[in-house]
Formats: structure tokens, sequence, C-alpha cells
């Protein structure tokens, strides 16, 4: 798929990439700042890209947030919809599922390696259909070997089915400074803390701070993306101090804020 276009209507673009019969092909769209892809499904398996920009992944699977130095592994029918973070170069691939027999079970967080950003480039300007033995073919074969050893990341937030959880948690990621604790919780929802814990484990297989501290991340990874200083993301999000925000950045991603956006 040659060059890039701007967002095409959604059921034209659905067509267009259900009926690709490659078994691997590349998407290059660009998006405008705030852009909203409405909840729809592929027929085929797709890693949701961005050389530029940050998203908003929202699927039944869950919730991520993504950077330029990560992508989300959607599987084949998951119903999803994205939210633009600023202006967004998305280069996406769809996989045919009976070509992928080995590729990851679960819609997912991954990262991106310097080669795999360098083939997924190269695949936006390959014409189908490809020869398979052409240098088109080969390159495409070694995104498949590429896409088998995708490290998966820690950028996902399941969101409870549980109602009353909803609510703190709906209240969380609009109040991601609430410092409200489970027993406080426990106490308006009149139930007792330990169904709190008991419940968020269950529904989410985190705790309730868990929780609590994987949202402030991911709004966290918003803000940072659209030019927030630390300073002002740490205090927003209810931390004492940057250095304490920083920390436990460090802690969840094995990096410091601005080495996670080193390169996007």
């Amino acid at each position: 798929m040659q060059g890039t276009h701007q967002p095409p209507p959604m059921r034209e673009a659905l067509r267009e990439i259900d009926a690709a019969r490659s078994p691997v092909t590349g998407r290059a769209t660009d998006y405008p700042a705030g852009w909203h892809i409405e909840p729809h499904a592929h027929a085929k398996h797709q890693l949701i890209y961005a050389v530029r920009g940050v998203m908003a992944v929202e699927a039944e699977a869950g919730r991520w947030v993504v950077p330029p130095t990560r992508a989300i592994w959607m599987r084949a029918g998951m119903t999803h919809e994205i939210r633009c973070i600023g202006e967004v170069h998305m280069r996406s691939l769809l996989v045919s599922p009976d070509r992928a027999p080995r590729l990851l079970g679960d819609t997912q967080a991954v990262g991106i390696s310097p080669l795999l950003r360098e083939l997924i480039r190269s695949a936006m300007q390959v014409r189908h259909p490809y020869a398979h033995n052409s240098r088109d073919g080969r390159v495409m074969r070694l995104i498949l070997d590429e896409l088998r050893a995708l490290p998966v990341l820690p950028l996902h937030l399941q969101m409870p089915s549980d109602a009353r959880l909803r609510r703190i948690c709906e209240t969380l990621q609009q109040q991601p400074g609430d410092a409200s604790t489970a027993t406080d919780w426990a106490r308006r929802l009149g139930v007792d803390v330990k169904t709190i814990q008991r419940l968020f484990l269950k529904d989410t297989g985190l705790t309730f701070g868990q929780w609590r501290q994987q949202s402030r991340l991911l709004r966290a990874l918003e803000l940072l993306a659209t030019g927030e200083k630390i300073i002002d993301v740490a205090l927003a999000l209810g931390y004492d101090s940057p250095s304490a925000f920083s920390t436990m950045f460090r802690r969840q991603f094995g990096q410091t804020p601005s080495q996670f956006f080193a390169g996007s």
C-alpha cells in the first residue's frame, strides 16, 4: 500500500482492509489531533502502530495508551475504537488469521523494535498483490517473523464488570488525583472493604491500589504526550513530588518518562 492518505469513511476503510488478499498488508493514514475512530472490528488481526502521536485505544478487552515506541496487537473480530492525542500518523499492519497461527493469542500492548519499525515503514510502500519470492514478499515474511517475537508490555487497564467497581473506576479516571482509599469507597457504597478488594481482584486481576496506579500511569502518558511538564503531571495525579512520580514510572516501565518517549 503506497503513500499516506487522510481518514476515509469507516465503511469504505473496512471494505478496503477486508478485500486485501495478501497475507500481510500495510495501511498508512494520518489523523488530525482529537480525531475519534468510531467502534469497529476487522476480519483480520491488526498491529495498531503510529510513527507519530499517541493513541488511546479502547476495546472489549480493556484500555491502552500507546506512544510511538509501542503498539497494540488487536485480535481479529475484537471491537475497538481509537482516540488520537495530538496529530497521529498511523501505520498499521493487517494480518490474515490463517497466516498467523503462532502470533499473539490476546489483544495487548507490545514493544516495537527498531527493525520492526523500519519494516513497517517499508510495508507501506509495497504494492499488492506481491509475489511470494519477490523483495516485497520477503519483507512481509520477515515482518511475520518479527511479529512472533513481540514483547508484551504493561500498558493495559482492565475495566471491571461490577457496577459498583465501575463507579469507582470512572471516578478515578475523571479525577486521577483522588486520594480516596478502598475503605473510603466501601463506606460510600455501603459494602465491606474486603468485598471491594475481592471484586477488584476477580474483575481486573489487580488490587484497588494497583488499578488506581495503572490508571494514573496511562493518564500520565496522555499528559506527557501533549507536552505537559513532569511536575504538573505528578501533581495532577496526586503524587507528592516529581521524583515520587518518576520513581513509580521507572518501577513500572523500567525507564524514566523521557526515556520512555525517546524515538517518538
